[in-house]
């Protein structure tokens, strides 16, 4: 029988456990699609057109660069994706709290979005801008010799870039992220507690604890949406991020400026590139992550929020 509050309401799971489920989610992830996510930043920044597909950049970076390569920028990957979920979910949570009906205690489908897009724009700001600077600079360079690499690692790369660049160097590409985040989050959190209720008759609060399996169909099908629709935003985000004042004059001056350039000199479909790899690694990391987070917070609703039937 579940414990109710005085008024009716359903306990709900505090902000700070959403926030502990998913920045364990986030390390499990990963470590797990590292190497997708270098193949990807390798084909948006191969204006040459020297990779042939997903297949090819990645044995090709493991011919010249060997097997660790697909594993380079981990450490800020890593730390970001933990960092990332903890905000999103637990800020996710506190703007739900906030659009919550006051007599109710549920919300809506706009309210949702909402909170997901407003997590999204505070995690793009905080945490994801500044990180992915780093990773993609680190993940563009190219050969085996540490000694001809400009960024020996993660700290030394930022160092670098504040130092050439100014401290807003490490927030070059920041608005198409904000637009990236913002628009991914809105639909990954309102599909998932849609698929959730559809498929497996979930409802937050209500005591049970999903299969593992089960959170991962809705945390993979939540998560095909976000980059069909926001890929110009990853790519134009990826372009700017990767480029340099060291050279002279920037390329792209903005992110409209961006879009525009590469539609003009590449064509449209040039601004869905690694769209393939984005989905090969999107979806499955939202389904790792939110298992691993559906676990916890699940354990938490039956241990503190319900008791066991009599």
């Amino acid at each position: 029988m579940s414990q109710e509050s005085s008024n009716g309401k359903k306990p709900t799971i505090p902000p700070y456990m959403k926030a502990i489920s998913g920045s364990l989610g986030g390390v499990v992830e990963a470590s797990c699609l590292q190497p997708i996510d270098v193949i990807k930043t390798r084909l948006q920044l191969d204006r040459s057109r020297n990779y042939k597909g997903i297949i090819h950049c990645g044995s090709t970076i493991v011919r010249t660069e060997g097997v660790r390569a697909l594993w380079k920028g981990l450490t800020p990957f890593a730390t970001h994706l933990t960092l990332k979920y903890t905000l999103r979910m637990g800020s996710n949570a506190v703007f739900q709290s906030a659009f919550k009906d006051s007599e109710t205690g549920k919300v809506s489908n706009r309210g949702r979005l909402m909170s997901g897009f407003g997590a999204g724009v505070l995690e793009a700001l905080a945490i994801v801008t500044p990180f992915e600077v780093v990773k993609i600079r680190l993940q563009q360079q190219r050969g085996l010799s540490p000694e001809l690499l400009k960024y020996k690692g993660p700290i030394h790369c930022a160092r670098t870039i504040i130092c050439e660049e100014g401290l807003l160097g490490l927030w070059a590409g920041a608005a198409p992220t904000v637009m990236r985040n913002g628009t991914n989050q809105a639909a990954m959190f309102t599909a998932k507690n849609a698929f959730d209720v559809l498929l497996w008759k979930k409802q937050e609060g209500d005591g049970r604890v999903l299969q593992p399996w089960q959170s991962m169909i809705s945390g993979f099908l939540a998560g095909t949406v976000g980059p069909v629709c926001t890929g110009p935003f990853d790519v134009v985000k990826t372009r700017l991020m990767a480029q340099s004042r060291e050279t002279g004059g920037l390329k792209y001056k903005g992110m409209v400026h961006a879009i525009r350039t590469i539609y003009a000199e590449e064509g449209l479909l040039a601004l869905w590139k690694g769209l393939l790899p984005r989905l090969m690694r999107i979806p499955p990391g939202q389904a790792i992550m939110w298992a691993v987070a559906d676990q916890i917070t699940g354990l938490y609703e039956r241990r503190y929020l319900h008791v066991a039937p009599s």
